[in-house]
């Protein structure tokens, strides 16, 4: 059981990009899926997470409107698409799966990422 996060890079503000969280070992299709990120000095936090039956997502105030989560079932993928980043999204990026997901991403997490890191600069 894996998840494999990719996709990051250094990006310039009001970029775009979007990072892929593979799954294998098990299919995503029954497990919600988040995306946190860490930046230097800081504490994880939740970006994003969608359902795994209805598709229902959560974004945190700070990505609203600007990122994407979405999932690819075929691929056993899912995705966060990053559009115009700023440097204050500058961070270590995972992807995690679980069973069940809470409306605001802050359940516990069964299976993670090892993280890509996103480097958005002039």
């Amino acid at each position: 059981v894996q998840l494999q996060a990719s996709g990051g890079g250094l990006v310039q503000p009001g970029g775009s990009l979007r990072l892929s969280c593979a799954a294998s070992g098990f299919t995503l299709d029954y497990y919600g899926v988040g995306w946190f990120r860490q930046a230097p000095g800081k504490e994880r936090e939740v970006v994003s997470c969608i359902s795994s039956r209805r598709g229902s997502t959560y974004y945190a105030d700070s990505v609203k409107g600007r990122f994407t989560i979405s999932r690819d079932i075929s691929k056993n993928t899912a995705y966060l698409q990053m559009n115009s980043p700023n440097p204050e999204d500058t961070a270590v990026y995972y992807c995690a799966a679980d069973r069940r997901i809470y409306s605001d991403c802050t359940n516990p997490f069964d299976y993670w990422g090892q993280g890509t890191l996103v480097t958005v600069s002039s």
